[in-house]
């Protein structure tokens, strides 16, 4: 499972036409970044163009949503191939390979082992930081901000950056808001600061993409004049939507924030500004808008009292069972109001114990994360919740069968998002 450990995932597919059932699981994997390898069976080659049974031409289907889509010329050369695609689906980006095995080579006999070379083990990618100038630039434009943030995506997690990343706050002062999966990047509690975005006018983004969860940095969400300064392990994404392609960076969260927080010296954002009296303001009023949702004693209960009541029954029980500093729990979202909510009624305060419908907003998954968290972590416990679209029986039914420690939790979203009643409130 790749946001907690940083592991290669490995998936293998029925032959031909089998490559079909996992689209959504390409789809999902390219687009949250994780390092998914994909092998899978097709008819013998020469029976091509012939009728074969399901016969399909995955190669073909796949190459245009793959990093890299193979087939093996010849047994010998098998793990070399397999070899390239786990590092070219590796390094970058992280996204899918695809290895297509023809059943002439899953049926195939070696005639010499000396004649296959044997695959050696794929070093970590190299990793760069940022150039002297640039960087004089940035530690500049945040130095003379008067409304900073930093912005924390799930990319954070992936790079085990939380070390550095702590180190930069706590000497900066600049106030930081993660995205929903780079919630627990921190291992401390995360200040709600939600109305940052719409006055911060210098941006620095780490691990995180200008897309539809960051309101791909325009206007009215985002002050028009805000400056993004795009810190990504992939080119493509410096400049993209509102990003500044001048003041964005190519470079490894772990190599390039040290290097900031060494040329910002002794600066630190002040912490009587206007600013950050406004956040602080607003996290207070935020905070007591939503005790009075969750005390309200109306009956039927309220969508958010329901929730409160639940989820704070849940969560003492939790605790009680796997206390929050042993870090023995990951909690696993998936639903529409479900999700959002217990986002904030169940605080992560350690690095990598968080995941839900993620970039792609995929519905289904929550079970089968749970399962591969309970795999990644060797035996810790994992917890699920989820709205009725994220019930899968099948999956559950898999982790009761290997004694997996997983407790899920099924609740009414009241349909999605606004339900069935005539107000939101309702």
């Amino acid at each position: 499972m790749a946001p907690p450990t940083g592991a290669h995932i490995i998936a293998r597919s029925l032959r031909d036409l089998g490559v079909t059932v996992v689209f959504g699981i390409i789809g999902n994997a390219n687009v949250n970044a994780f390092p998914l390898l994909l092998l899978a069976g097709s008819s013998e080659t020469n029976l091509v163009s012939r009728g074969a049974f399901q016969e399909f031409d995955a190669i073909s289907l796949l190459t245009p949503h793959t990093k890299l889509a193979r087939r093996p010329p010849s047994i010998n050369s098998t793990p070399h191939v397999i070899q390239d695609t786990y590092r070219t689906s590796w390094y970058g980006r992280l996204r899918t390979g695809f290895v297509d095995l023809p059943a002439y080579l899953v049926k195939g006999v070696v005639q010499d082992t000396e004649d296959v070379a044997e695959a050696a083990p794929v070093p970590d990618a190299p990793k760069g930081g940022v150039e002297e100038a640039r960087l004089f630039n940035i530690t500049h434009l945040i130095k003379s901000a008067k409304a900073p943030l930093v912005v924390i995506g799930k990319g954070a997690a992936y790079a085990r950056a939380e070390g550095v990343i702590r180190d930069l706050i706590d000497k900066t002062n600049l106030p930081f808001l993660p995205t929903p999966m780079g919630k627990a990047s921190l291992p401390i509690p995360t200040p709600l600061i939600q109305p940052a975005h719409e006055e911060a006018d210098v941006v620095l983004i780490l691990g995180a993409r200008l897309n539809w969860i960051l309101h791909f940095g325009d206007a009215p969400k985002w002050d028009p004049v805000a400056q993004f300064i795009q810190v990504d392990i992939s080119a493509e994404e410096i400049g993209r939507n509102s990003g500044n392609p001048e003041l964005g960076t190519i470079g490894d969260i772990g190599i390039v924030v040290p290097q900031l927080t060494s040329a910002l010296g002794s600066w630190s954002y002040p912490t009587s500004t206007p600013y950050i009296q406004h956040l602080s303001a607003a996290k207070s009023k935020n905070e007591a808008t939503a005790a009075s949702k969750a005390s309200n004693p109306k009956s039927p209960m309220t969508y958010a009292h329901a929730h409160a009541h639940a989820f704070t029954i849940t969560e003492r029980t939790l605790h009680s069972l796997s206390p929050p500093d042993d870090a023995g729990i990951v909690y696993v979202s998936e639903g529409a109001n479900t999700m959002d909510i217990s986002r904030s009624i169940f605080p992560v305060s350690h690095p990598r114990l968080r995941l839900d419908a993620g970039t792609y907003a995929t519905m289904g998954v929550g079970l089968g994360y749970a399962i591969a968290a309970h795999a990644a972590y060797n035996g810790s416990a994992a917890e699920g919740r989820s709205g009725p679209r994220g019930r899968r029986n099948v999956v559950s039914l898999e982790g009761d069968r290997y004694g997996m420690d997983i407790l899920i939790f099924v609740v009414n979203n009241g349909g999605i998002y606004h339900g069935d009643s005539d107000d939101a409130e309702s």
